[in-house]
């Protein structure tokens, strides 16, 4: 089966019109094991399309459809103040954030699961939430440790 044939068969989220940078944006995205700034989205899309590719104004008014819709959702991390986008797949993800080096790793648990947010919902009535962790990766604090002993 060639790869025009597979690409056919796949069945794009309806609601919205699905041009062929859309589709590129939405096969990024569905790959990416972490949220992407329009900046990586367009460089990965770059180095698959031998054509060619859209420019990052195309990408960021892709995301911004997709984002209209409820088919991404769009974050900015602390320090750097990106923009970065990661497909709907119904559920959420937090993450810690390593203040070295930008390293996003996904918690594999909500924290947050056992509070029941929406006891007062005459208040309030919470729809959603997000957690950023911040913090050192592994590799960046063994850097760190072994730059002390040199000292």
């Amino acid at each position: 089966m060639t790869d025009q044939k597979k690409k056919q068969k796949i069945l794009y989220p309806p609601g919205i019109k699905w041009t062929k940078q859309r589709k590129d944006v939405y096969h990024i995205l569905m790959a990416a094991e972490g949220p992407l700034s329009a900046v990586q989205i367009y460089n990965r899309i770059e180095k698959k399309d031998t054509d060619g590719c859209c420019a990052v104004s195309t990408i960021y008014r892709i995301l911004s459809a997709f984002e209209e819709k409820g088919m991404v959702s769009k974050a900015s991390w602390m320090g750097d103040g990106a923009l970065v986008y990661e497909w709907n797949r119904g559920g959420h993800t937090h993450y810690a954030v390593c203040l070295s080096c930008h390293k996003r790793m996904p918690l594999h648990a909500c924290p947050l699961e056992h509070l029941h947010l929406d006891a007062d919902a005459e208040e309030f009535s919470v729809t959603g939430h997000k957690l950023e962790l911040y913090g050192y990766c592994r590799d960046c604090r063994q850097e760190s440790q072994g730059s002390e002993k040199l000292s």
